[in-house]
């Protein structure tokens, strides 16, 4: 039973990292080399993509994406889709694909003389399904070497995590005060029926001898 229950508590973890992992922001450091537009049809990954882009048809089972291909310092390639989230999730409100993809294209540079951008982005990127995170601003960096704190994740998780701890100790002291005594109630309620059913027996055994 304690390995079931520990079995469940890492499953529970490592849905809640990955939804957290997934939709929190992240940034790279990289340089823009290529945009492109694509016609992608969607398929098994549709949950990666986005339903349908802002006046576009909901119903829509391929459409025209944007794509900004980069390189990071290391010199290995990463590719970024760049569609709008609208009013859907996650909730990034991002309506300035066209502006996006504009200043992308504004920004392409050579290995010769490179200009180094911070995107901004959710998302996993995994060429065996096809999965690309999705940009959601540019900012141009000094260089590679520029730190970034992600801020805003340290802040949220600090929030997420005060705000389970309230609810957990709120719990804790709900059960405590209200469920833990009731059960103790059951509980000698069952002893004191057991030792009334066993002294029957012991009576109707004393009898029958």
């Amino acid at each position: 039973m304690t390995y079931l229950k520990w079995t469940i508590r890492i499953l529970l973890l490592a849905i809640i990292g990955g939804f957290l992992h997934y939709n929190l922001p992240d940034r790279d450091i990289v340089r823009i080399v290529n945009t492109e537009v694509r016609r992608v049809d969607f398929g098994s990954n549709s949950i990666f993509w986005q339903n349908a882009g802002v006046g576009d048809a909901v119903s829509a089972v391929n459409r025209d994406v944007f794509f900004i291909e980069t390189i990071r310092p290391n010199g290995k390639p990463l590719v970024f889709r760049n569609e709008d989230t609208g009013w859907g999730w996650p909730p990034y409100f991002k309506f300035d694909t066209a502006d996006l993809q504009t200043q992308s294209r504004n920004l392409i540079s050579t290995e010769a003389d490179p200009v180094w951008v911070a995107v901004r982005h959710y998302g996993w990127r995994n060429q065996f399904f096809s999965i690309f995170p999705n940009a959601t601003s540019i900012q141009i960096v000094a260089g590679p070497a520029d730190r970034l704190i992600p801020w805003f994740n340290l802040v949220f998780i600090t929030i997420l995590i005060v705000i389970f701890a309230t609810i957990w100790r709120l719990w804790l002291n709900f059960r405590r005060a209200r469920i833990d005594p009731r059960l103790e109630d059951m509980g000698e309620g069952i002893d004191a029926a057991q030792g009334r059913m066993g002294s029957f027996f012991d009576r109707l055994v004393g009898k029958k001898k």
